[in-house]
This record gives structure tokens, C-alpha cells and sequence, in this order.
């Protein structure tokens, strides 16, 4: 009778620096692993120091504390092998997964390949692996590898050479719109190449500005994917493998209600609301509810990520505010069940204007008097920030981050930007995708030409392109790295594209300026697209 191999896959989040709460998560699934009957539990990537740590590597108390709690987990195991990924200081440090089994730390992996691109910064605290790490585990010769390794040919084929049937590649794999296909490519040319099966497992949760959406996956040795895992689902994963046939088999995995484009993104950003809030212990989050879109989108990602309880919106109106804002403003706070607050802030507005009378004299008003009404509301959000202790959350989105359409210290304010990559057609498109399920946000909202209300009769579109001929111009030339003139010769006006590039790359020291958000597309502004202040590149 052929001998199978019986998996057990930890999608789970590990915040990073909780060195001794992700180990006691990881030894009690441990136990819940071995009750079951797994031959084999494995755990992301870096899952007892969090991904990524950043420069507490650098910290010699942390390595230690990593090295030490790595030891203790090694003595808990009594007939389960468990492959934990942890940072291996000898000296050097390795981004590492440890094969523990019977009492003691029998081998460990060192990651081979080092991303250094995007949002990683590998080789700025690692040193490479130069070798694959295989070991047999119930009768069946398993490989173990790191995250990158498995994106390039070399350690899947070492792994191979050495008889794996089976590769075990554990991950810290962020979330982004082009990801899962990205990974299947990948790994289903890894087993086609090494003719082994692939359980790949991934990370889960937000860290930042880094979301991670586990999303594991099995592969047979002939390429097929034999299972997905839903995206942002905490779960333990169990499979078996068959060495004869080179095939795994998922039991009873979580399967995804909706697996379209908009469910997708929408659990992303919920899940970095929540773990960012909770992980940083806030009791709650506020935002301004202006009667926009924006606004109205972040509301409703509030209130599912953290629940209404949690989430204050204020309305601040001057002589500008339509009936149509304060109107949709009200009836979505409703809807949603959420504190709310009205603070006429005109007579605070005229009092700063007073006090600048003298200095402004002589200087017909222009967007300095526009923009002081929006720093006026952020004086007052701040304010009941740090009076009620709650965070909070900035409303714009990647359109208007990317050629400053945006007010320092005014709508910028916030110590966390949920849209921030997330173009303005990309808000409209979850926006009614949420009023699906319930129709939280007002049609009427939808449906308004959008304005930022700082003048009589304003819109966007009196400033900047229609939004979705601003977004394809930007994701061209952001994440395509298009220059001015591919986007022109792509049909765009030349003028227009002109225009644009300009204001992206002249505001750059604002967006140096903006609150963190998750990452959700192939180049966020932040860690990830870091282009000069000054620079004379056009």
C-alpha cells in the first residue's frame, strides 16, 4: 500500500515582533496539527519574527529572542516534523525555515534568492542560501524552500536532484491586482520543470502598508493546480500526498463566496483597516464624511473591517457644501449605524481669514482661500483624533495622490489612507459592487459629478481630465513606466499626457508627506515607486 503524506498548511497572520505570541500560535497549532494527524505542519515565512522586521534584524536582543524561541518550539515536537520560517542568526543572518522533529532543530533552509525590488529589501538584511534543504518525512523525500526560491529555477531543480517528490515552499507573498496569476505561471512551470508536486503556502494579513492574502495553493508534479485556498481567510489547510502519483489532495478547504475582482480588493482593504487599527491598539477609527464618494467608500470599508461601533463620521459643511452632500452624508452615517457629528466650521474659517486679512491684502483669493477650508477640517478631525483616541483615516485615492489633487494638512490628514491605491474608476467600480450585498452607500453619491466643494459650482473635471482617461493615462505611465511619449503614440492627447506626467512628478513631496495605505496594485507610491523630490527628469 502506497504511503501518503498527510499536510498540514498554517495560513495564519504572524505580526511582526510578536516574537513570543507567534510562538505560542505556532505551538498550538502544532498540537492541533499532530491531533489531526499530520505527518507535517508547515508556517510562513519568517512566521515567529513577522515579515518583514525591517531593522529590528539588526537588533542583536530580537535575533537572540528568535533563536531562543525557534529552540523551545524544536522541543515540543513528539512525532510531527514542523518547518517554521524564522531569521537564522550564526554569525551572518539567513531568512530561514527550520525542520524541527523529535526534540531538536534537524536542518534548516537558508532562502537562496534574495528579492531586493519592490516593496523588499531582502539583501539589505540577509545573506543568501546556497543550497537546497530536503528531508524525509513519513517515507516521502520533501524539499523546503523560501518564498523567491521557488520564482527561480535553481532551488526547485537542486531540490529535485536530491530525490524531492515534494517541495514545500513557504511565503511571504504580498497581495496585489496581478499577484495570483503571477504565482499559478510560476509554480505550475516549477513542477512541469522538476516533475515534483508543490504545496505552496503564504502569509496572510496586513502589516502596514503591506497586505498579504494567503491564496496557498497545491500543485501536482504534471503542472495542474490541484487546489487554491480563498484569499484573506485564516485557516489551518490540510492535504495528502500521493508519491506514486505525484498528487495532492486539499480536505475540505474554505471555499470563497465571491472570487470576482471587486470581492477581492474589498477584503484586501478591509483586512489592512482592521490589522493596522488592531495591531496598533486603537479603539476605533473617524474620518470626514463629505458627501463624496471617497468618503463614502472609506465608511463603508470602516465599518465592515472594524464593525459600526468603532467608527465616528463628521461632516464639516461651509456656505459651499450642497444640500446634496449633507443630505448623502446623513443618510449614509444612517445607513451604516455609525456615530456622527455636524460641525459647522464657517465661522472658524472666517476667523482665520480675518486673522490673514492683512497679510493676504492686495492678493485676489485663489486656491490659498480653498485650501485653508480644507486645513480648517483638519484641525478639528485632529482634534477629536487625539481627544477620543482614535485613528484617523485619510479619504483620497491613488488618481488624486498621483498629480496632487490633494490639500497638505487639510483632506491629507490621517494616519492611514485605505484608497490611497486605489484609483478614483477602481472607487466607483467597488462602490457598486458593495451595494450589492446592501446598499450602504447612497446612490445619489455614486451618481454626483464628484467636487471637492471648495467654491461655488466646482467639480474635478474643472481641474483634471474625466477620471477614466486620468487613470489610464497613470496607470501607463506609473505602472507601466510608459514615457510621455508611448502614452501619446497609445492614442491619448499629447497635451493631456503632457499635463499629467507633470503633475506627477511635481508633487512628489507631497505624497512623501501622506499617510501610509495598503498596497494593492504592482506600484504603490511609498516603499514601493520612490522617485526623487527634486529632479530634473521630465
Amino acid at each position: 500500500m502506497t504511503t501518503q503524506l498527510r499536510l498540514a498548511l498554517a495560513q495564519f497572520d504572524f505580526p511582526v515582533g510578536a516574537v513570543a505570541a507567534n510562538a505560542t500560535k505556532i505551538r498550538e497549532l502544532m498540537t492541533q496539527a499532530q491531533a489531526g494527524g499530520a505527518h507535517l505542519v508547515a508556517f510562513p515565512e519568517l512566521a515567529l519574527s513577522g515579515y518583514p522586521p525591517e531593522d529590528l534584524l539588526i537588533r542583536p536582543s530580537f535575533l537572540q529572542a528568535c533563536n531562543e524561541a525557534i529552540a523551545a518550539l524544536a522541543e515540543g515536537t513528539d512525532g510531527l516534523a514542523a518547518l517554521v520560517g524564522f531569521p537564522h542568526s550564526e554569525g551572518e543572518v539567513y531568512n530561514a525555515a527550520a525542520l524541527l522533529r523529535e526534540g531538536r532543530v534537524e536542518c534548516v533552509a537558508h532562502k537562496q534568492a534574495l528579492p531586493n525590488y519592490g516593496v523588499f529589501d531582502d539583501k539589505r538584511y540577509f545573506r543568501p542560501g546556497h543550497a537546497s534543504a530536503t528531508g524525509m518525512v513519513n517515507g516521502v523525500r520533501v524539499g523546503f524552500l523560501v518564498c523567491e526560491d521557488i520564482w527561480e529555477p535553481e532551488p526547485a531543480a537542486q531540490a529535485a536532484a536530491t530525490g524531492a517528490e515534494l517541495i514545500v515552499v513557504i511565503n511571504a507573498s504580498p497581495w496585489d491586482d496581478a499577484k495570483q496569476s503571477a504565482r499559478e505561471e510560476q509554480l505550475t512551470t516549477r513542477a512541469r520543470e522538476t516533475g515534483c508536486a508543490i504545496a505552496y503556502l503564504n502569509l496572510v494579513g496586513g502589516q502596514d502598508e503591506v497586505v498579504y492574502d494567503g491564496a496557498s495553493l497545491l500543485v501536482n508534479g504534471d503542472g495542474t493546480v490541484a487546489a487554491r485556498a480563498p484569499a484573506f481567510v485564516d485557516a489551518l489547510l490540510w492535504a495528502t500526498f500521493d508519491p506514486d502519483r505525484r498528487t495532492l489532495v486539499a480536505e475540505q478547504w474554505p471555499v470563497a463566496a465571491d472570487t470576482r475582482p471587486e470581492a477581492v480588493l474589498y477584503a484586501a482593504l478591509t483586512r489592512g483597516i482592521r490589522d493596522y487599527i488592531d495591531k496598533n491598539g486603537f479603539p476605533g477609527v473617524l474620518l470626514g464624511l463629505s458627501g463624496g464618494i471617497d468618503s463614502a467608500l472609506t465608511l463603508a470599508l470602516a465599518v465592515d473591517a472594524l464593525g459600526a461601533e468603532r467608527v465616528t463620521a463628521v461632516m464639516m459643511p461651509t456656505r459651499y457644501t450642497s444640500g446634496l452632500s449633507l443630505d448623502g452624508a446623513r443618510e449614509q452615517a444612517e445607513r451604516a449605524g455609525v456615530a456622527y457629528h455636524v460641525i459647522d466650521i464657517e465661522p472658524t474659517f472666517q476667523s482665520f481669514m480675518a486673522a490673514l486679512e492683512p497679510a493676504f491684502e492686495g492678493k485676489p483669493a485663489d486656491t490659498a482661500e480653498e485650501n485653508l477650508q480644507s486645513r480648517t477640517r483638519g484641525v478639528m478631525l485632529m482634534a477629536l483624533s487625539n481627544k477620543h483616541s482614535h485613528l484617523l483615516l485619510a479619504t483620497g485615492n491613488k488618481s488624486e495622490m498621483a498629480v496632487g489633487y490633494a490639500t497638505l494638512y487639510g483632506d491629507m490628514c490621517g494616519a492611514y489612507a485605505p484608497l490611497k491605491d486605489v484609483y478614483k474608476t477602481e472607487v466607483y467600480r467597488l462602490s457598486r459592487w458593495r451595494n450589492e450585498a446592501s446598499p450602504v452607500i447612497p446612490p445619489a453619491v455614486i451618481d454626483r459629478p464628484p467636487s471637492a466643494e471648495l467654491r461655488e459650482d466646482q467639480t474635478d473635471q474643472d481641474s483634471l481630465p474625466p477620471y477614466d482617461v486620468l487613470d489610464a493615462i497613470l496607470q501607463r505611465f506609473i505602472e507601466g513606466e510608459q514615457s510621455q511619449a508611448e502614452i501619446a503614440a497609445a492614442g491619448y492627447d499629447a497635451d493631456i499626457v503632457r499635463r499629467v506626467a507633470g503633475l506627477v512628478l511635481g508633487n512628489e513631496f507631497k505624497r512623501r508627506q501622506a499617510a501610509p495605505g495598503p498596497r494593492v496594485t504592482t506600484r504603490a507610491f511609498g516603499r514601493e515607486r520612490r522617485y526623487p523630490i527634486t529632479s530634473g527628469w521630465k
